[in-house]
C-alpha cells in the first residue's frame, strides 16, 4: 500500500469519527434542551399549583373568597365539604395518603381534637401572627382563627326586659325556672362554653352552673341554635343561649317565618361587668401530610387579610378576628362588647372535663 493511500485512509477515518462525535454532541444537546423545557414547564405549573381543602363550612362567601384567591394567584382551590367530625375521621383514615392540605372547621374544641390526633402541623408565618391575635391561635401555631362567634342570651322582647339579664350564672337562679331553651350537651358550642367556665371559675362552679341550667330548662334540649330562637318566639321559653351569627342569618333569610322569629327576639351580651361574653371561632389549619404547603400558607394568609375578614363579617354575620377590621352594618348595630380574656386553646384542653360535668348534671 502506497504512502498516499495510507494517508487518505487515515484522513477518512478522522473525518468519520468527527461526524459521529458531532452527531452525539447534537443528540445530547437536544435531549438536554428537551429536559430543560420540561423542567421549566413543571416549575411554571408548580408556581400556580393547587391547594386541597377539607372544610365543614358551607357558605357561598367562602367559595367566593376561594375564587378570588385563584384569580389573584392562579392557585386552584379544591374543596371537600363535610362535618367537622367526619373530616377528622377521614384524615385519620387517609393518613399519609391524604390529599388534604388544609382543614377548616368551627369551634376551637374541634381544632384541638384534630391537633391531639396528630393530624396537623405548625405553620410559621409572620403574616398570620400579625393578622390573628395570640388568643385566637394555637400556642404551637397548629391552628388559626378565621372568624369569631359570640355565644349570647337571646330573649323575647315582649316577655323579658333586658334589665333583668346580667350574666350566664344568673340564669341558674330560681326566677328563670322553666324559662330557658338551649341545645344538647353534645353540641360543641356548649362544650366549649362550659370549658370556658371551668377555666375562669373552676370545675366546682362550672358544675353548679350546668346543674342550674338543667333545673331551669323550659323544654328538653333539641335541634340547633335556630330552633332555640324559634322556641322563644313560640312562647315555649323566654330566653335561649345561642350564637349571634344565627340571628344574623335568620334576619336575612328568604324564609319569612325565620325573619319574624329573629325580629321578635333581642340579643344580650352577658357578663359585661365580670368575665365577658364567651366567644369561639371557626379556624384553619395545615394538615400533617400536606403536599402543597406553600400554596396552603398563601391561602391561609389571604383569608386572614383585612379584605377577606370584611367579607366574612358582611356576608356571614361573624366577627372578624383581624383587629384591624371594623364591624359594620348589623354587627355594628348590636354594639361593642367585652369578650372573655382566654386563649381559646383552653377550650380544647378542658373539653373532657366539660363533658364529664354535663353528664353529671344529666344535661341531655
Amino acid at each position: 500500500m502506497t504512502r498516499f493511500v495510507r494517508m487518505s485512509l487515515f484522513a477518512l477515518l478522522i473525518l468519520s469519527l468527527s461526524v459521529v462525535i458531532a452527531a452525539c454532541g447534537n443528540s445530547n444537546t437536544e435531549e438536554t434542551d428537551s429536559e430543560d423545557t420540561t423542567a421549566s414547564d413543571d416549575a411554571g405549573s408548580e408556581e400556580a399549583g393547587e391547594v386541597n381543602l377539607y372544610t365543614s363550612r358551607h357558605y357561598e362567601t367562602d367559595q367566593a373568597l376561594y375564587d378570588a384567591f385563584t384569580e389573584e394567584t392562579g392557585i386552584e382551590v379544591n374543596v371537600v365539604e363535610g362535618s367537622g367530625d367526619e373530616l377528622i375521621e377521614r384524615l385519620n383514615q387517609e393518613g399519609e395518603s391524604t390529599e388534604a392540605d388544609l382543614f377548616i372547621t368551627a369551634d376551637a374544641g374541634n381544632l384541638h381534637s384534630a391537633s391531639e390526633s396528630e393530624l396537623l402541623q405548625p405553620v410559621d408565618s409572620d403574616v398570620l401572627a400579625e393578622n390573628i391575635p395570640e388568643k385566637f391561635r394555637d400556642a404551637d401555631n397548629e391552628w388559626f382563627g378565621l372568624t369569631k362567634r359570640a355565644r349570647v342570651i337571646v330573649y323575647d322582647k315582649e316577655r323579658v326586659d333586658p334589665s333583668e339579664l346580667s350574666t350566664y350564672e344568673a340564669l341558674t337562679e330560681p326566677e328563670w325556672e322553666d324559662r330557658i331553651a338551649v341545645r344538647s350537651s353534645s353540641n360543641m358550642y356548649n362544650i366549649s362554653l362550659l370549658a370556658s367556665f371551668i377555666e375562669l371559675n373552676g370545675s366546682e362552679e362550672a358544675a353548679a352552673w350546668a346543674e342550674g341550667i338543667v333545673n331551669n330548662m323550659a323544654i328538653e334540649p333539641q335541634g340547633g341554635d335556630r330552633d332555640q330562637a324559634k322556641a322563644v318566639a313560640a312562647g315555649q321559653a323566654d330566653v335561649a343561649i345561642m350564637n349571634t351569627y344565627y340571628i344574623g342569618g335568620m334576619l336575612n333569610s328568604e324564609d319569612e317565618e325565620e325573619v319574624k322569629v329573629a325580629e321578635s327576639v333581642g340579643i344580650f351580651f352577658p357578663n359585661q361587668d365580670t368575665t365577658g361574653t364567651h366567644v369561639n371561632i371557626s379556624g384553619i389549619s395545615m394538615t400533617k401530610h400536606a403536599k402543597n404547603s406553600d400554596a396552603a400558607i398563601q391561602l391561609m394568609e389571604y383569608l386572614s387579610s383585612e379584605a377577606s375578614q370584611e367579607e366574612f363579617a358582611a356576608a356571614n354575620y361573624e366577627y372578624p378576628v383581624n383587629p384591624n377590621v371594623e364591624v359594620t352594618g348589623l354587627l355594628e348595630s348590636w354594639g361593642e362588647f367585652k369578650e372573655q380574656d382566654l386563649n381559646l386553646s383552653v377550650l380544647g384542653e378542658n373539653q373532657q372535663e366539660a363533658i364529664r360535668l354535663f353528664d353529671q348534671a344529666a344535661w341531655k
